[in-house]
């Protein structure tokens, strides 16, 4: 039996000078590679396969988003990270993304890990219209609401996500590195003082 193990770092291809329908083909031919990842805005397509480490982050991200919703009765729908579409314009999966509290057209949030330098990545969301992206870089997090454009947060302003401390999240997904228990405690015990 061989066993195939993630490499530790992200392997990204860019190629520039596209048209649509070279992304669809590519698309197709890379259906039934779930471990790859694929974009498309202004011409460029971008093939990303994560590794490990991006991998453990997204993972720890949606789980404790997860716990959060959960904990205080928000219903959302995980849609991983499912391709976000608009014919022609722009493709992108995200590594977590959310429905919450109702499904719409596209999730409402969508969260990447982001350990190599990924181009257009807010113009892709913008041209699609989701309401609010989170990066995750260099163990911060980083959030975007969707106005006339993309503006800088310091706190979700998704009304499900208002009260999530986002600088207790990162401490407890770095925590997770070490100890997942541990990360899942805190979080918790801090979450259910402001239930």
């Amino acid at each position: 039996m061989t066993q195939q193990l993630l490499e530790k770092i992200d392997r990204v291809t860019v190629y520039p000078d596209r048209t649509w329908e070279q992304f669809k083909h590519i698309q197709k031919g890379l259906e039934g590679f779930p471990n790859v990842k694929l974009s498309y805005y202004n011409g460029t397509i971008e093939i990303l396969t994560p590794g490990e480490n991006h991998e453990f982050f997204k993972t720890i991200i949606g789980f404790l988003v997860e716990l959060f919703l959960m904990d205080r009765g928000v219903e959302f729908i995980p849609a991983g990270s499912m391709t976000q579409e608009k014919e022609g314009t722009a493709s992108v999966q995200a590594d977590e993304s959310y429905w919450v509290a109702q499904k719409k057209p596209l999730p409402d949030l969508s969260i990447e890990v982001a350990f190599t330098n990924r181009v257009n990545k807010l113009e892709r969301y913008s041209a699609l219209g989701v309401s609010e992206v989170w990066f995750w870089e260099d163990g911060v997090f980083t959030l975007y609401h969707l106005r006339q454009g993309y503006e800088r947060i310091d706190r979700s302003e998704l009304p499900e996500l208002k009260d999530l401390d986002i600088n207790l999240l990162a401490r407890c997904v770095l925590m997770a590195q070490t100890s997942r228990i541990e990360a899942y405690n805190e979080f918790r015990k801090q979450n259910l003082f402001t239930i």
